[in-house]
């Protein structure tokens, strides 16, 4: 079936709402956190008029987003209104369906591939230390690849941050050293093990606060080995909340320039958006995406223009808790699909 919506009234009136703000996420969080945070190029967030942003077969959801829908409803239903909402990829959060029954890897796997899905990638723990059999990378790491690779995965990681160890410099060494365990397994298997972020990750070492951990993560695992799911709401989080250092001193970051400095170590995104709220802890709000002042086009925009930028870059849209999980696929997807960009 064809991967473009047809015209939606509520998605029109969204992209010009959007247009109206014009907001860069860089310059935005300035805005919160004061000089020291980047400023960012300004680009009004419009539609355009060239060639779609989102590069064809790029657009998946990660299916945390409508967890309550596979477990009343089951795969076939929700793979359904994926394939109707013009979705071409899919990452999993675990592959049972509750309600709905037992499922085989198999049928999984045969029921994306009917909708015309991909399974690009899943969520699996990275520990549980009381439990010996859990379902992680370090406690069964043969049985999360071997289910993986069951599946078809071409990328497999978790969405555990790397703080098994502790938060000092040397503990981030010690979980970049697992994840360089479970890269290398998952590499011998043809796949690729990546690690995705959630805002604590860009805090600062609590022995030595000069220190962000999220920079020992990066130049501790090998990078042949371990990739990044940059869960890009979270990264900005990360800004508006560790833009300085625990004495106050500026550690501005935007985290734009972590993707642009090594492109080839973020093969997925999670693309999920926030209203800024300078009376929450974070600094936003979860919506979805293109209800948010996170400039979108911006940030695709600049991934999909470095060499290779729309063929190795997959974008996961994701809403942690949505009223409305369908609404909320239809609404970001149609949003995402509807990005044009600007002719030069």
């Amino acid at each position: 079936m064809s991967r473009t919506p047809g015209t939606d009234p509520e998605l029109a009136h969204r992209l010009g709402r959007r247009g109206l703000l014009g907001v860069a996420a860089g310059a935005a969080a300035t805005a919160l956190v004061g000089a020291a945070a980047p400023t960012a190029s300004a680009a009004p967030a419009t539609t355009g008029r060239g060639r779609r942003l989102l590069p064809p077969g790029r657009l998946g959801i990660q299916l945390y987003t409508l967890r309550d829908k596979v477990s009343t409803l089951g795969f076939a239903k929700v793979f359904a209104e994926l394939e109707a909402y013009g979705y071409d990829e899919v990452e999993y959060a675990g592959y049972g369906q509750g309600a709905a029954g037992p499922i085989t890897l198999a049928r999984l796997r045969r029921l994306a591939r009917d909708h015309g899905l991909r399974g690009i990638g899943s969520h699996v723990g990275y520990y549980d230390d009381g439990d010996p059999g859990a379902y992680t990378f370090a406690q069964n790491l043969t049985k999360v690849l071997d289910d993986a690779q069951e599946l078809g995965l071409p990328h497999i990681g978790t969405a555990s941050g790397p703080f098994r160890y502790g938060t000092t410099v040397d503990a981030w060494k010690r979980a970049a050293h697992d994840f360089n365990t479970y890269g290398a397994a998952a590499k011998a298997r043809g796949m690729k093990f990546y690690q995705h972020n959630h805002a604590e990750e860009f805090s600062f070492a609590t022995d030595d606060p000069k220190v962000r951990l999220y920079d020992v993560l990066l130049t501790e695992t090998d990078p042949e080995l371990v990739h990044l799911e940059m869960d890009i709401y979270w990264a900005y989080v990360g800004q508006y909340r560790f833009s300085r250092r625990p004495d106050g001193t500026p550690a501005p970051f935007d985290p734009l320039d972590y993707v642009l400095r090594r492109p080839e170590r973020y093969p997925l995104f999670h693309v999920k958006d926030g209203e800024h709220d300078s009376a929450a802890r974070d600094g936003y709000r979860m919506v979805d995406v293109g209800d948010g002042d996170i400039d979108y086009r911006r940030f695709i925009g600049a991934v999909t223009r470095i060499p290779n930028g729309r063929r190795d870059h997959h974008w996961q849209v994701e809403h942690d808790s949505p009223a409305d999980s369908f609404s909320t696929a239809r609404r970001s997807g149609g949003y995402l699909i509807g990005l044009r960009e600007e002719r030069r």
